[in-house]
């Protein structure tokens, strides 16, 4: 009787088309590393919380400073940063159709602003001068070579 209890509560508990995550299991991972994790509450002029997102930076030597990858607004709280202790990382993970994507950092910042930090993060770095987070895959010729639709003059300079 214990072990149908047991197995009851696995059943009630396995994640599924009520989870909120897409029903199957993700068809692959995508990880990335980046150099920071900001969770920013922005915040309006009397103090409440509008939105939270989460800000992927990579640090910048030549202009010693970060520079935002990527931003994402926070839907559920299982968006929010995760620290891991061994090995330490802060890890960011969400579903993304049957892929499933996952951001690391060895450092994490929580910000409250009035001011949306990526925005201001534009005037050091366009947004169309961003490295991707998750480059999309490069194309397949009938040739067999792979070559990226972008011209080498077009793409954005790495830092």
């Amino acid at each position: 009787m214990v072990l149908f209890y047991k197995f009851a509560a696995v059943l009630i508990l396995w994640p599924g088309s009520g989870s909120g995550e897409p029903s199957g299991s993700p068809k692959s991972v995508t990880r990335v590393k980046v150099d920071l994790i900001e969770l920013n509450h922005f915040l309006d002029d009397e103090g409440r919380e509008v939105f939270q997102q989460v800000i992927f930076y990579d640090w910048c030597k030549p202009k010693q400073q970060f520079h935002v990858r990527a931003w994402r607004l926070i839907k559920k709280d299982n968006q929010l940063p995760i620290r891991h202790w061994n090995p330490r990382y802060y890890q960011c993970t969400w579903h993304d159709g049957l892929m499933l994507r996952q951001v690391r950092a060895s450092k994490m910042r929580e910000t409250w602003s009035q001011q949306d930090p990526e925005r201001v993060n534009r005037k050091f770095l366009p947004e169309d001068r961003r490295i991707p987070l998750f480059p999309t895959r490069l194309a397949k010729y009938p040739n067999g070579l792979s070559t990226s639709p972008i011209p080498t003059a077009q793409r954005p300079t790495t830092r």
